[in-house]
C-alpha cells in the first residue's frame, strides 16, 4: 500500500509530542547536571548542606530528583467527560460552517433557539474539539489568513536611488494622490503630477484611485507636459502597481518607487497637493459631478502653469521658466 499523506490531526499530534519530549528532556538534563554538581561538591569534602547551597537547589529537592529524574505529568487525574451528543456536535459544526468567524458567544444563543440545552462554555469546548480534529478552522487562523495579503511582485519598478536629484525638466516627474471632500458624503481622489525642476503640474480627479485610473492619468501627463518625460516617481500605493506599472514599461518610462515610510522624498508633489487643496478646492464652490469638475480643474491647471508666479523660479511662472530655458539652450541662427 502506498501512503500519499496523513491527516492533519496526525501531524499536529506528532508536533505536540516532539515539543513535549524536547521540553521534558531539557528539564531532565538540567536536573542531571544539578545532581552531578552536587555529587562533585560532596566528593570535594563539602557537607550536604554546603553542596546544596553551592548548586542552588534544596537538599529535599535533590533527593527527590535522585529518585525520579523525569518530571511528572501535570495532566489532571480526573478529566472532564464529554457529555455532548453527536446531534449537538453536528449542530455546532453546521452553524460554524455557515458563520466561520463566529465563536461560542454568538453560536450559543442560536443553538438554544433551536431547542438545544447547551451553555456557551460547552459550545466553546465543542469548537475546540472540532478545531483539534481539523474539522473547522480557528478564528485566529482565519483572521491571519485574511490580514496577510500576497505581496505584489514588482516587474518594472525599481527603488529610488539614494540622492537622486533631477537636473532638467522631465528627468523625474513625481505623481501622487490626495483625498478631497467636495461636500458632505461626496469624496474624490485627486491625481497630481509635478515636475520638481520646471514646477509644472498636471492633475485629474477620479472617483477611485485604481491602477486603471492611474494608467489613464499617465496618458494625460505625457500629453500635457511640454517636455519629454523620462522617469516617474511614485510611492508604494496600490494604484501605482499592476496596470500603471505595465503602462510605464510599455511607454519606456523608468518607474521609481519610494522606500517605505519616506514621504519626504516626495516633498515636491506633496507641496503641489497643498496648492491644489487650498488654492482650488478650498476656495471655489465646485460641482459634485466629475464631468462638471474637469473643465474647472483644467482651468486652474492652466492658471498654475502660466500665470502663478513661483518663488523657487525667482517669481517666474513655469511656462516663462521653460521659455527662458529653451532660449538659453537654442544657439543663435547665424551659428547654425
Amino acid at each position: 500500500m502506498q501512503v500519499f499523506g496523513l491527516q492533519a490531526p496526525v501531524y499536529r499530534g506528532a508536533r505536540l509530542a516532539s515539543r513535549l519530549d524536547a521540553k521534558t528532556s531539557s528539564i531532565a538534563a538540567a536536573r542531571r547536571d544539578a545532581l552531578h554538581r552536587f555529587q562533585l561538591a560532596r566528593r570535594d569534602g563539602l557537607t550536604a548542606e554546603q553542596a546544596a547551597r553551592v548548586v542552588g537547589v534544596g537538599r529535599a529537592t535533590l533527593h527527590r530528583w535522585s529518585k525520579r529524574i523525569e518530571p511528572k505529568s501535570r495532566r489532571p487525574r480526573r478529566m472532564r467527560l464529554k457529555i455532548w451528543t453527536s446531534k449537538l456536535v453536528q449542530a455546532v459544526q453546521d452553524l460554524r460552517e455557515d458563520f466561520p468567524m463566529w465563536g461560542r458567544a454568538k453560536l450559543g444563543p442560536l443553538l438554544r433557539d433551536q431547542g438545544l440545552a447547551v451553555s456557551d462554555a460547552t459550545v466553546g469546548r465543542i469548537l475546540r474539539s472540532l478545531a483539534d480534529r481539523g474539522v473547522v478552522q480557528p478564528v485566529a487562523r482565519l483572521r491571519r489568513g485574511h490580514a496577510v495579503r500576497k505581496a505584489y511582485r514588482r516587474r518594472h519598478a525599481v527603488r529610488l536611488p539614494k540622492g537622486l536629484k533631477p537636473d532638467r525638466p522631465g528627468a523625474v516627474v513625481q505623481i501622487d494622490t490626495v483625498f478631497i471632500t467636495l461636500a458632505p458624503g461626496r469624496a474624490i481622489k485627486h491625481f497630481t503630477a509635478y515636475d520638481p525642476v520646471a514646477k509644472w503640474t498636471v492633475a485629474k480627479a477620479v472617483n477611485n484611485a485604481t491602477a486603471r485610473a492611474a494608467s489613464l492619468f499617465l496618458d494625460k501627463v505625457l500629453a500635457e507636459m511640454p517636455f519629454p518625460v523620462q522617469a516617474i516617481q511614485v510611492d508604494g500605493g496600490s494604484e501605482f502597481k499592476a496596470e500603471f506599472e505595465e503602462a510605464c514599461a510599455n511607454k519606456g518610462l523608468v518607474l521609481y518607487e519610494l522606500p517605505p515610510k519616506r514621504p519626504q522624498l516626495n516633498g515636491a508633489v506633496e507641496r503641489c497637493n497643498g496648492a491644489w487643496r487650498y488654492e482650488f478646492y478650498g476656495v471655489y464652490d465646485l460641482p459634485r459631478r466629475l464631468q462638471d469638475l474637469a473643465p474647472l480643474l483644467d482651468s486652474f491647471q492652466h492658471l498654475y502653469n502660466h500665470h502663478r508666479p513661483h518663488g523657487a523660479l525667482d517669481g517666474l511662472t513655469p511656462a516663462r521658466y521653460l521659455a527662458q530655458l529653451q532660449a538659453a539652450e537654442t544657439p543663435p541662427s547665424h551659428m547654425c
